[in-house]
């Protein structure tokens, strides 16, 4: 969400040219975030969000924004990609792909209540049970394949305890990430800044460039690790309690499941210290760019770590 390709006025107009959304009216880049070059685009007829895609290519893309629209065809409370005039989501520009997104109303909160928990649980239920029906198939680009590979390159970076843990991580989750447990389309990046809120109802799902085929488990795991923590990084357990339980209304929980949530949770946990670690060792230019401190997430796995056994009770 940095600004990596800067688009002027002019290119604007000639690609909002091809859709019917009426007259620019003005635009603005984004700066949170790191993945992608986004702007907000405002015209006679609409707010819009406008993204290039700085790393995934026009074949990869396909399957994101079909999938937006496929969630959202499914009333799942997400933003819906905008087709151009010719019925496509996707176009060029400096050669990467490049997309138009309806930006739904309201904005991000900071602080998570146990009713912002719950009303993401019913979210994430829906999404979840709603992905069953999306027959196209995408790895994790940051499953454990890339946890291992990343590990790699960010180890000599880290001091000795660090990557001590983070090699016994590592090693613990080849065997958990494989676990035969309930599938299907996740989000995988379920941040507070990737859902918004209107007047403290739950408005959408956006970003769902990280989405793939994964463990649903690991994707509230991800989401409760971001949303439920308190500020020392530990887990709030009536936070947790009512994400999943909302969440459980709409996609029952399998049995097996809760064997798992700790392992998920320390899964989570790792794979967006790792991401922190790499922006902030092997960072790429930007003329807005942000990145994100990789010790919230270190403390959020030593945490998950150290409390293992605890975290299998904050169940329902």
């Amino acid at each position: 969400m940095s600004v990596y390709t800067t688009i002027e006025e002019n290119e604007l107009r000639d690609f909002l040219a091809n859709y019917n959304v009426g007259e620019l009216d003005n635009y603005q880049g984004i700066s949170d975030g790191i993945e992608n070059t986004n702007y907000f685009v405002n015209t006679s007829s609409g707010r819009f969000v406008l993204t290039i895609f700085e790393h995934h290519s026009f074949e990869e893309m396909q399957y994101y924004l079909n999938l937006m629209h496929h969630l959202a065809d499914h009333k799942v409370p997400s933003a819906n990609p905008v087709a151009d005039t010719r019925g496509n989501y996707l176009s060029h520009f400096k050669n990467k792909p490049i997309a138009l997104v309806e930006r739904l109303d309201g904005g991000s909160i900071i602080e998570t209540t146990v009713d912002h928990c719950a009303q993401l649980g019913t979210a994430m239920g829906k999404m979840h049970t709603a992905g069953l029906s999306f027959k196209t198939d995408q790895i994790n680009p940051r499953g454990p394949a890339w946890c291992q590979q990343t590990a790699h390159l960010v180890m000599q970076k880290l001091s000795a305890d660090e990557q001590k843990t983070l090699d016994e991580e590592v090693h613990y989750q080849k065997e958990k990430r494989h676990a035969d447990l309930p599938r299907g389309v996740v989000h995988a990046d379920l941040f507070r800044d990737n859902a918004l809120w209107f007047n403290d109802k739950f408005s959408g799902i956006i970003d769902f460039y990280y989405s793939c085929d994964d463990v649903l488990l690991y994707d509230l795991a991800v989401a409760a690790n971001d949303w439920c923590s308190n500020s020392d990084a530990s887990l709030n357990k009536e936070k947790v309690t009512a994400l999943l339980t909302s969440y459980n209304q709409h996609r029952e929980l399998a049995a097996n499941e809760q064997e798992y949530w700790s392992a998920m949770l320390r899964a989570g946990a790792l794979r967006f210290w790792l991401s922190r670690l790499y922006d902030k060792h092997f960072p790429r230019e930007g003329e807005l760019v942000h990145i994100k401190n990789p010790d919230e997430f270190k403390a959020i796995l030593f945490d998950r770590i150290q409390n293992s056994n605890r975290y299998l009770n904050f169940w329902l």
